[in-house]
Order: structure tokens, then C-alpha cells, then sequence
């Protein structure tokens, strides 16, 4: 075969068949390259796999500790601190490390001119250590107070905007943009404390005044003949090269402080333990649905461990609660507002644990159930129902993300949501917005008894869930209530009458103790709290 102008002369074999055969006979020839690609391709897999785990395992923190801490500080730690901590790694350390080398160099080199030559690099690099060791010093609880500062920032505007329908309605956002600006102007004094810190850098006037002895010194020597020009020049030269540690210095050791600052606020999310015990190895069978409240008391914000007594039971949500609902039962939790009646439900998933006494479900103490397991078979609709910016039919599938259409459709038509949903231009799959504050009230809640409906779980709990339902759907809702009481265990928490009458059995609480237990026939002749909270309907 006649050789082609474009080919060089090469001491391999090529395969010209075709462009694959010709590309692989290159390629071949570099094996360790290519197990370096799929190496770094498992490993980029891996990694992207890595977030949605460590996501999954944020998940399972406690709400306890979510209550205690505001989304926004949350986001600024997981976003903007994880962001100066990359920054301090690369270029901030590499420019560390980089420069220390230069520190070095002249040194090492300078008595190659003459011995003397190295005392102004030996004293530069003292005094530079020195001072630096006292600047990070001060540094770093500068920083720390600007991560700090910028965190309550970003809390405060998440804030806002979350509620921005309760700012609007009360008409404050004036105040709400006073409050922006007062932490605004802490950030922008944080970060100017910070600047007037690094405008007093020591290494700088060190550094001008090494270059003036090192070139007197150098001229000294050339006077007395023991230097040439050239020695002047070259290890004048060679002392500049400290400029560089020192102008780099000022930018990277900067950015590692706020760098190790932003590392601590991460290891104190990383290291907060979630006050409940997930249980893994816990009990995982399929639950029937009794629940037992054994002489239980709780109070927020107080742990388990080292709590009881009076000290427990002073400011307490229950106090010496008990009661018992066979499985397939509905039990009715009424009290006027305060009473505890939500904490209930609470307690019963392990949104938090009983100080003392137990919750038992199937005769087993909810802590010894795998916590997984005890919350995949109990489902809670809420008043305050939180929706996702995602489709219809998403948000009805939230707890069951491999669910049909058709399922999807049955359980939006069993909580008579189905009507609604495809009065909507894209149907199931329209977007609700953010929060779903696109839909009404009694639409939202709706969907959330839809996911419920489709989530089939043993125990289905309605804490005032239908209070925003008019009173042209209530009869068609309570009928979807009715159909999904049906073989299950389900507490209603609620004011309605018409849910309370044909509950099984009624808890009455008042201030966190049960005053009365019974069916309502039974409450009405024997309690005057419940005849009470009757007369005010």
C-alpha cells in the first residue's frame, strides 16, 4: 500500500479498516490510561450516588433538632460553608504548601553568594512565622463570626419569603426589609472587621524591609570585593522571590481561616445526634394496628434521660395520658386548643419520644420498632399540609413513588379529588407550585388524604385535617373518610361533630390529662368537658 503524505513514521502498528479499528490500535497502547478513565468514571458514578444517600441519611434527623435550628442556617452551612471549605483546599492550600517553598529556596541558595548572605532570609522566615502564627489567631474569630452573621442572614430571608402571604396580610414588609438590612449591615461589618484585620499585615512590612537589608548587605560585600554585580543582582533577585509566600499569604491564609471556620460549622451539624434511636435491628413485622398509651408524659424540648418528676411534668404537652384502641378501631381526640390533642399522633411515629411511660402499638414499645418500618405503616395528615413544586400525580405518590396512574387516580377519587384535578389544564401531571399555594386549602388537603389513601397504612391518623374542607364537600369527604376507616386503626383529631359521633371510642383531654373516655352517647350523659366542648359548636 502506497504510503500517504499525512503519515509519519512510527515504530507501531495501525489499523486503517475502518475509523473504529483505527481509533482502538491507538488507543490500545496506552492500557494504563484507559483503566485511569474507567476508574474515574466508576468513581464520578459513586460519587454522584453519594448525594442522594447522605441526603436520604439528613432525612433521618430528628425534629427535634430541626426545630431547634432555621431552615436557612441549615442551608447556609450545607451551601455556602461547604463552598469556603472547597475554596480553602484548592487554591487556598495549594497556595499554602506552594508558597512555603519559596521560603526555602533563598535560604538554601543565598550562601552560595557568600555564608553572611543568609541571615536576612533566616530572620525574614522567623519573623514571618511568627507574625503569621499571631494573624491567623486573630483571624479565625473574625471569620467564624462572618460565617455566623451570614448564616442568621440567610435564615432571616428564608424566613420571610416562606411567610411572605403572612408578611403581606399584615402588612410588614416594611419591617421584614428593616430586618433584612439590620442583618445585612452585620454581614457587611463582619466582613469589614475582617478586612481591617488583613490590612494590618505584618509579613508585608517584614518583606519591604528584608529587600532593604539584603540589598545593603549585599552592597556592603560588593564594597569590600567579596561580591561581583552579578552576585548583588542575582541574590537580590533571590530574596524577592519572599514576595511571593507574602502576597499569596495575604489571600490564602485568609481563605483557610474562613475555610476551617466553615469546616467547624459543618462538623456541628455532623456531629449532632438525633435525639431519637433509629432502631434499625428493631421489630419489622406487619403491623396490626392497636395502640396503647401507658401513663405517658411529654414535654418539649426535654429528653428522656435524666427527666422525671415534676420536672418533667412542669410546662409538659401530656401528663399521665392513657388509653387503648383495638386495631380496625377509630378514636376520636377532642380537648380545646393546647390540650395535647396533636401530640398524640406525635408520639405514636416517633416524631418525638415519651419523657416517661410508654406508646405501644401491637403491644410493642414504639422505640423497639424499626423506625423505618413504624412510619412506612403510619401516615399523618396534618392541617398545615406541605405540598412539593412538583406534578399532581407526584404529590399524590410521594409515599409510594412506584404507584400506576390508575392507582394514583383511585386514591385522588377516593378523597374526591379527582374532579378538581382534571379541571386543571394538564390534569395529574399540572404543577402545583411551590408549597402548593396554587390550590386552595381544602384542595390541598385533599391531595395529602389522596396520598394517604394510596399509601394504605396501618394506622391512618387526621389531625384537623378537613378543617379547611367547605361545606358543600363535607358529605362526599366524610364518606372517603368512612370507606378509609375500614380495617385500619385511625385517630381523628378533630372539632367536627359529625367525624366524633361515630368514633369507637372518644379521649377527652384538658391541659395535657385525659378528663373523660368513652363513645359519645356515654361521654354526654358522664362528662361535663365533653358536654362542654359540645355546647360551643
Amino acid at each position: 500500500m502506497t504510503k500517504s503524505e499525512f503519515v509519519v513514521t512510527q515504530n507501531w502498528t495501525t489499523d486503517l479498516r475502518s475509523p473504529v479499528r483505527w481509533i482502538w490500535s491507538h488507543t490500545r497502547r496506552n492500557k494504563l490510561v484507559i483503566l485511569n478513565i474507567f476508574i474515574g468514571a466508576a468513581g464520578n458514578a459513586g460519587l454522584a450516588a453519594a448525594l442522594p444517600i447522605f441526603t436520604g441519611m439528613a432525612f433521618d434527623k430528628s425534629m427535634g433538632f430541626h426545630d431547634s435550628r432555621p431552615t436557612g442556617e441549615i442551608m447556609a452551612r450545607a451551601t455556602n460553608d461547604v463552598r469556603e471549605l472547597a475554596l480553602m483546599m484548592a487554591p487556598g492550600l495549594n497556595l499554602v504548601l506552594g508558597s512555603a517553598n519559596f521560603l526555602i529556596v533563598p535560604i538554601l541558595l543565598a550562601p552560595g553568594y557568600h555564608p553572611a548572605l543568609i541571615a536576612t532570609p533566616l530572620l525574614f522566615a522567623a519573623g514571618y512565622l511568627i507574625s503569621m502564627y499571631f494573624y491567623i489567631a486573630e483571624l479565625r474569630p473574625r471569620t467564624a463570626y462572618v460565617r455566623s452573621t451570614f448564616g442568621a442572614l440567610n435564615a432571616g430571608l428564608t424566613e420571610a419569603i416562606e411567610g411572605i402571604e403572612t408578611v403581606k396580610g399584615g402588612a410588614q414588609e416594611e419591617a421584614e426589609v428593616t430586618r433584612f438590612e439590620k442583618n445585612a449591615r452585620a454581614v457587611r461589618d463582619a466582613f469589614v472587621g475582617q478586612g481591617r484585620i488583613e490590612a494590618r499585615f505584618l509579613p508585608l512590612l517584614l518583606y519591604g524591609l528584608a529587600e532593604g537589608l539584603a540589598f545593603a548587605h549585599a552592597l556592603w560585600l560588593y564594597q569590600r570585593g567579596l561580591l561581583s554585580v552579578g552576585d548583588v543582582v542575582g541574590y537580590t533577585q533571590l530574596v524577592g522571590l519572599l514576595g511571593f509566600p507574602v502576597f499569596v499569604s495575604l489571600f490564602a491564609y485568609s481563605q483557610a481561616a474562613s475555610g476551617v471556620s466553615s469546616a467547624q460549622r459543618i462538623l456541628e451539624l455532623i456531629r449532632s445526634e438525633p435525639d431519637l434511636d433509629q432502631n434499625t435491628v428493631g421489630h419489622t413485622g406487619t403491623m396490626r394496628g392497636s395502640i396503647q398509651f401507658d401513663d405517658v408524659t411529654f414535654a418539649y424540648g426535654q429528653s428522656r434521660e435524666g427527666r422525671a418528676g415534676a420536672e418533667v411534668e412542669q410546662n409538659s404537652a401530656l401528663t399521665n395520658v392513657s388509653f387503648t384502641i383495638e386495631a380496625g378501631q377509630t378514636l376520636a381526640v377532642v380537648g380545646q386548643t393546647g390540650s395535647g390533642k396533636s401530640t398524640i399522633g406525635k408520639l405514636i411515629n416517633r416524631i418525638y419520644d415519651a419523657n416517661n411511660g410508654q406508646v405501644l402499638v401491637d403491644g410493642i414499645d414504639v422505640r423497639n420498632w424499626s423506625l423505618a418500618t413504624l412510619r412506612q405503616q403510619i401516615s399523618i395528615i396534618e392541617q398545615d399540609i406541605f405540598l412539593f413544586s412538583r406534578s399532581v400525580a407526584d404529590n399524590i405518590a410521594f409515599g409510594k413513588p412506584g404507584a400506576t396512574p390508575a392507582e394514583i387516580e383511585a386514591a385522588a377519587r377516593s378523597a374526591q379529588a379527582h374532579d378538581f384535578i382534571m379541571s386543571f389544564p394538564a390534569g395529574y401531571q399540572t404543577v402545583v407550585g411551590e408549597r402548593g399555594m396554587m390550590l386552595s386549602g381544602g384542595q390541598r388537603q385533599r391531595l395529602a388524604l389522596a396520598r394517604a389513601f394510596l399509601t394504605n397504612p396501618a394506622i391512618l391518623i387526621l389531625d384537623d385535617s378537613t378543617s379547611a374542607i367547605d361545606s358543600a364537600t363535607e358529605d362526599q369527604i366524610q364518606r372517603a373518610i368512612e370507606a378509609a376507616t375500614q380495617n385500619r386503626t385511625t385517630i381523628l383529631i378533630t372539632h367536627r361533630l359529625s367525624q366524633i359521633r361515630w368514633a369507637d371510642k372518644i379521649v377527652v383531654l384538658r391541659r395535657g390529662r385525659v378528663a373523660a373516655v368513652g363513645t359519645h352517647e356515654e361521654l354526654l350523659e358522664q362528662s361535663q368537658a365533653y358536654r362542654d366542648i359540645f355546647a360551643r359548636f
